[in-house]
């Protein structure tokens, strides 16, 4: 490695964010940038370990510590080489990634482990910067013809994929812009839409078609799909969330997460947040704001997070987030050995802008008003018996415990079951997995009917965007090889492209 004794002469520091006072009132990214100093000290962590157990820890299967030493040495070219390899879209990981490779650094076993996450951010960005970002074209057409039905980090990465390969690649997406759970989901203080609309330029200089508005199974016919195109890539995401049917659900103030986060998104865009709300499950045409009400956030993870952070520059009078498991613990445990990733207490920035956290509770009821409208939660807490192993497994409501809290918007944000299934899937009669996935094999991404493949979270089921976009690289090769009678081109890294 560049400077071999960096692991004991500089520890672990992440970049300043932006005031807490100061970033709640606005929607902008909050994590500021490194010095070019502490830059290099990061990258100076990284050991010259035997086994780089990193490598495992991503999903991607980043080549982390040469992209470390890249960037050590200042050879950014070749920092940006590395990473690109392997990662399509590290602007993303960059910002949005739990860093599962952190987990896993072998440094982390006595130490804090390097920060590859935030280097991954800065390669990226200096690359765009010194202009090594530049469409990459295939030098041969293939004359095939692939569909893409959902444009999120998956589709995405299928559609790169795809069209470095040769062939001709036509993104489907059923709302008014590309990106999915990047542009919808996540809250722009985490991921500015800028940096998915430099992205989407670059796709669509290499030759990408992205055709917006366009709802298969709705307004475009699947028959018409399946007549033209030679494979059609199915990548539109876990979409039907988990509900709460608890008394009281139908009550005005009581919504899904989603519904939330997408508004507001939609706002910031100057888009009109109840366009299209039509085309989803679960969603009807009612604004949503946090503005000066008790606000509770039901469910302990990163989208309940999000709901945190967009409810407090929404400017809501308090913000208390339910988890139904207990408090994790702050460090690794016997059951969470190294190099798992551990299941501990995670705080986000959000949480450090303001919120009551409470674990172990549960919703009974939602109790509303004369006229419908949600006034406070009956909630419970809960004991829980663990298995030998030490995992929570069941739980009993605490006798006596039972109390209510006053409450105007409740948001849940549980999770999500399965793909949407109304429209293109049961038009296409597609073969499904027991817990309402479509069915695919990890190693052929190919569905019951040969021309279809899937990947994702609409195959694997709700999971993180790193793992979205191992899924779409690892299904373009697939159906690389189904279209070229079981050779891809895709084994050999970037064998067909060219730089424009």
């Amino acid at each position: 490695m560049g400077k071999p004794t960096g692991f004991m002469e500089f520890t672990r520091e992440l970049p300043a964010k932006r005031s807490v006072a100061e970033r709640v009132q606005d929607y902008k990214e909050y994590i500021l940038s490194f010095t070019e100093e502490k830059l290099n000290q990061q990258a100076a962590r990284c050991m010259n370990c035997g086994v780089p157990f990193c490598h495992n820890g991503c999903p991607l299967g980043n080549v982390i510590p040469e992209f470390n030493d890249a960037v050590y040495d200042g050879n950014w070219e070749d920092a940006y080489s590395i990473l690109i390899s392997t990662n399509n879209f590290p602007e993303f990981t960059g910002r949005i990634c739990p860093a599962p490779c952190e987990s896993a650094c072998v440094l982390g076993i006595n130490q804090p482990p390097i920060t590859i996450e935030e280097i991954e951010k800065h390669i990226i960005e200096i690359a765009f910067d010194k202009n090594f970002v530049q469409p990459r074209k295939p030098a041969i057409k293939t004359g095939k013809k692939v569909a893409v039905i959902g444009s999120g980090p998956a589709g995405l990465a299928a559609a790169a994929q795809l069209n470095y390969a040769g062939h001709t690649v036509t993104v489907f997406e059923r709302d008014e812009a590309p990106g999915g759970l990047l542009r919808y989901g996540i809250p722009d203080f985490k991921l500015e839409k800028w940096v998915i609309d430099r992205r989407i330029k670059i796709m669509e200089e290499e030759g990408i078609n992205f055709k917006l508005n366009a709802n298969v199974g709705v307004n475009i016919s699947i028959n018409d799909l399946l007549r033209e195109f030679n494979a059609i890539v199915l990548a539109g995401g876990s979409t039907t969330p988990r509900d709460l049917k608890v008394p009281g659900r139908e009550l005005k103030g009581v919504h899904f997460a989603m519904q939330f986060l997408k508004q507001q998104n939609k706002r910031v865009a100057k888009k009109d947040p109840l366009a299209n709300a039509h085309i989803e499950s679960n969603i009807y045409a009612t604004d949503i704001f946090a503005t000066g009400k008790n606000v509770v956030v039901i469910g302990g993870g990163d989208t309940g997070s999000d709901c945190v952070g967009t409810s407090n520059r929404q400017k809501a009078a308090s913000v208390t987030q339910f988890e139904l498991l207990p408090k994790p613990p702050e460090t690794r445990t016997s059951n969470m050995p190294w190099p798992t990733y551990p299941m501990i207490l995670k705080t986000t920035t959000s949480h450090e802008e303001g919120v009551q956290r409470k674990w172990a509770v549960a919703t009974k009821e939602f109790i509303g008003d004369e006229k419908g409208n949600l006034k406070a939660l009956k909630i419970v807490d809960l004991e829980w018996k663990y298995t030998d192993d030490g995992r929570p497994a069941e739980f009993v409501e605490i006798a006596g415990s039972e109390r209510e809290l006053p409450c105007e918007l409740a948001l849940l944000a549980m999770g999500f079951l399965h793909p949407q299934k109304n429209g293109l899937l049961d038009e296409l009669e597609i073969e499904l997995d027991e817990r309402g996935n479509v069915k695919a094999s990890d190693k052929q991404y190919q569905t019951n009917i040969s021309k279809i493949f899937t990947a994702g979270d609409m195959r694997r089921g709700q999971s993180l965007v790193v793992w979205a976009i191992s899924e779409g690289r690892e299904c373009a090769r697939k159906v690389d090889e189904y279209l070229n009678s079981g050779v891809s081109v895709l084994e050999r890294k970037d064998a067909t492209v060219i730089t424009a």
